[in-house]
């Protein structure tokens, strides 16, 4: 576990203000100083900063501090990996330790300061490595490498060390890879494999050993990077800097915790920018922490909730398994982009097909049928009591002709399909040979993406490890379901940076005209009463019913009256949550005397609750509508996340709640819509009008636009509910709780 990776966002209110008021010209972004015009409404980058790793992978100077070549001494073998390292990128080598003369053979150096010139890579292999951290920076290093444990991951002594570390390289220049990291970054890759390649980003070195391994199955890796507790260099970084490289196809990442949500986003956007996917691991899944969520979208939200959709706004491919994620990322670095997203599926079995076909239609592929004109050009060569339809079967490969390259061809010259999958279940020589040679003959003249699935246990047939490992052009997995994960993230990534706009490009950098009306309204520590929550929201331009606070019953009347009736009375106070669970709304009142005996009721019960009132609240009825609820959080990660769902005094019963973190798009905002599983109730159901979408969305933007602005000052806000009308939209209730 890397204990000091799950990083918080610290709300500060003060500082969120003085952001939207220009009093704060700059800020800083991994240590250097951000202008203004980097900085969206809250203060916070909008830009990646790229640390410059080329030195690091490939330095001209190495310094291996604590280097040994003495026999059963751990630092031995770190040493000679290093040398050898060094020796492949062509990289002077200077060993250094206070009293050896040489170190495999090669002259020592006594201490840091001795260096005669600085260096590029400082491994560093002693037990304190603060003092020599030190002794780099002031020696202008380029790059220290601290791999002993006992930090950040054993409890707050080690997360104070770990942070004496961080602070000892910050604004010196210095950049630290670490600590409790290890040598993966400094492994020999094969030079022989050609076309793009895949970049691994690991927190636990271990992980990533199977996807080094696919070297063995011909797909090429470029880089390594082992970030361990990050004290200094984080997954953000590498991830920044892998995307500009040419020749990297694919990052596939092993993640633990993040340790700045917002640094992590800018390099996910950078990469999406580029088209290069991202495929990834994420575990070590942080705890929500004890909140004092009032809102039910507070309690609805956990940490990992917002980081996998955080992972999804910005087209990161979150995965479960190493299998997972060893086959997508190969897939993705390797396919050129479909032709179309329609998939067939070509096997030797009807009971194959149909197996394959279940679970690629129920994750969300498209298998098109074939036309009546396709399906009868196919049945020159497949007896006609035979399904074509697809899947195809075509009853058993033909062997002695070239009558299975022919179905083959036509399959992939069909326009709607872009992507052909052959499940093999088993090997069944010589039919299933002819049947690998033939695919792999296709995919070599198509440019559309051809999958076989081997699935046989042994895996040491001649088919599989020559005739389809030696193809750069198939992509070949071992079980159905990681190839369906992985074709679907091959369609869906293309769709996603086909059509992606950076949200960052649009974030708001200075203050809407409703950000010093809302400034008047906030309570520092305190929540607000239903009737000031809703003037926030009407500072922020989203429609709130008529209604007047009073606080007599002839007040009420009078109120009633000018608000007309139909009418619903509320309990309004800052310490109340949930007025429905304490019987503290009366709806439908058509009297005056209806009003009065409402008003006392109201007050009665808050009495008897012990809840001080500023008023009762009369308000226009509003005529029934879908209700939804639209809420802001605060993420010890992200900092502020915008959630819309089916709302209501159900709420937390249904469930169904989408989140995003701004900034965001009407793109974004539309998609939250379509993952709610009631989506179809803004359609229109048993005969109801359908909702006003439009005026939906602008609401979940409005509310967007207060979270960046409030910042940290708003702790927590939901709407709830807000209903959506035929026309409009109307919030009924809303709850606001400030930092």
């Amino acid at each position: 576990m890397l204990g000091s990776t799950y990083g918080t966002f610290t709300p500060d209110p003060r500082r969120a203000r003085a952001v939207a008021c220009g009093n704060l010209p700059s800020a800083t972004v991994h240590g250097r100083a951000a202008a203004a015009g980097d900085l969206d409404v809250s203060g916070r980058p909008l830009h990646a900063d790229v640390p410059d790793l080329d030195r690091f992978f490939r330095p001209e100077t190495v310094a291996v501090v604590g280097a040994s070549d003495a026999e059963g001494r751990p630092n031995s073998g770190v040493t000679r990996q290093l040398a050898a390292w060094a020796a492949r990128v062509g990289a002077r080598l200077y060993p250094v330790h206070p009293t050896r003369p040489a170190v495999l053979g090669v002259p020592c150096v006594r201490s840091v300061a001795e260096l005669p010139e600085p260096v590029d890579v400082a491994a560093v292999l002693v037990g304190d490595p603060l003092p020599v951290v030190e002794e780099l920076a002031a020696a202008k290093a380029r790059f220290a490498v601290v791999f002993a444990s006992g930090f950040a991951e054993t409890g707050a002594a080690g997360a104070a060390a770990q942070d004496r570390l961080a602070a000892a390289v910050r604004g010196t220049g210095l950049r630290l890879l670490g600590p409790n990291t290890n040598l993966n970054a400094f492994q020999e890759f094969r030079a022989d494999l050609q076309g793009p390649a895949i970049a691994l980003l690991t927190q636990s070195g271990h992980q990533g050993r199977p996807l080094y391994a696919l070297q063995e199955l011909g797909i090429r890796l470029s880089h390594w990077a082992p970030t361990g507790n990050e004290a200094d260099l984080e997954t953000a970084d590498f991830l920044a800097y892998f995307a500009e490289q040419p020749e990297v196809g694919c990052v596939a990442a092993y993640v633990e915790g993040l340790k700045d949500g917002r640094a992590f986003l800018l390099a996910a956007d950078r990469a999406a920018r580029r088209g290069v996917p991202v495929v990834a691991v994420k575990v070590g899944r942080t705890e929500t922490g004890a909140r004092t969520a009032a809102s039910h979208t507070g309690k609805l939200t956990g940490a990992d909730t917002v980081v996998d959709a955080a992972m999804r706004q910005y087209g990161v491919i979150r995965v479960d398994g190493l299998d997972e994620l060893q086959d997508t990322a190969a897939l993705l670095a390797r396919a050129r982009p479909p032709r179309a997203d329609g998939v067939a599926v070509h096997c030797i079995s009807g009971g194959t097909g149909a197996h394959f076909a279940d679970l690629a239609a129920a994750a969300g592929l498209r298998l098109p049928r074939l036309s009546e004109a396709k399906q009868a050009e196919l049945h020159q060569w497949i007896p006609h009591d035979l399904n074509v339809s697809n899947p195809v079967d075509n009853g058993g490969h033909p062997v002695g002709d070239g009558r299975g390259r022919k179905i083959i061809d036509a399959l992939l010259a069909d326009p709607e399909i872009g992507v052909l999958v052959c499940p093999v279940t088993g090997p069944f020589p010589p039919l299933s040979d002819k049947l690998v040679r033939d695919l792999v003959a296709a995919a070599e003249d198509t440019d559309k993406l051809v999958c076989v699935i081997w699935g046989s246990p042994v895996g040491t047939e001649d088919a599989y490890r020559t005739t389809l490992l030696g193809s750069s052009r198939v992509a070949t997995f071992r079980t159905f379901a990681n190839c369906v994960t992985a074709v679907r993230a091959y369609l869906a990534h293309h769709r996603f940076t086909a059509s992606y706009r950076s949200p960052f490009d649009e974030a708001p950098r200075t203050p809407s005209p409703s950000f010093r009306k809302a400034q008047a309204l906030l309570r520092p520590g305190h929540q607000l009463s239903e009737h000031a929550a809703k003037q926030l929201l009407r500072a922020y331009g989203i429609r709130v019913p008529r209604e007047q606070l009073v606080t007599s019953a002839a007040a009420a009347v009078r109120a009633a009256g000018q608000v007309g009736y139909p009418v619903v009375m509320k309990a309004s106070g800052a310490r109340i949550a949930h007025k429905t669970d304490l019987g503290l709304v009366k709806i439908g009142l058509t009297s005056a005397s209806q009003v009065r005996d409402a008003y006392r009721d109201l007050t009665d019960i808050a009495r008897y609750e012990d809840v001080d009132l500023d008023g009762v609240l009369v308000c226009q009825m509003v005529e029934r509508g879908v209700e939804m609820v639209v809420g802001v959080s605060q993420d010890p990660l992200f900092g502020p996340t915008v959630t819309v769902g089916l709302g209501g005094v159900l709420v937390e019963v249904l469930h169904d709640v989408s989140v995003r973190v701004p900034p965001f798009g009407e793109d974004q905002a539309r998609a939250m819509l379509d993952e709610l599983r009631g989506r179809p109730l803004l359609d229109g159901v048993r005969g109801a009008p359908p909702g006003d979408l439009d005026a939906l969305v602008e609401v979940v933007l409005r509310v967007q636009r207060m979270a960046l602005e409030l910042g940290g000052a708003l702790a927590e806000l939901e709407i709830n509910p807000l209903v959506v009308l035929g026309q409009g939209v109307a919030a009924l209730d809303a709850l606001v709780r400030c930092a």
